[in-house]
């Protein structure tokens, strides 16, 4: 496995990890506020959400990275 794809995995576990927490939280608690079952729920969410969040920024990552580069090159030229 080389360097750039075990970077690209490790980001991609880690940013999944991260959006796909806050995400589930923030969806679950909109939805049923501070419940007593709200840690369960959002366990729920959470697990459905993850692997789904690492699918994506695996197969789109590499596409907003380089439209994300592009756009700043324009920005920067004015």
């Amino acid at each position: 496995m080389s360097d750039m794809f075990r970077l690209r995995l490790v980001f991609a576990l880690l940013m999944s990890l991260l959006m796909s927490s806050m995400m589930s939280g923030w969806v679950t608690w909109l939805n049923i506020g501070l419940h007593p079952d709200f840690l369960s729920r959002w366990r729920y969410a959470f697990m459905a959400a993850w692997p789904a969040a690492f699918t994506v920024v695996m197969v789109c990552g590499p596409l907003v990275h380089g439209a994300s580069q592009r756009l700043a090159v324009r920005l920067r030229r004015g």
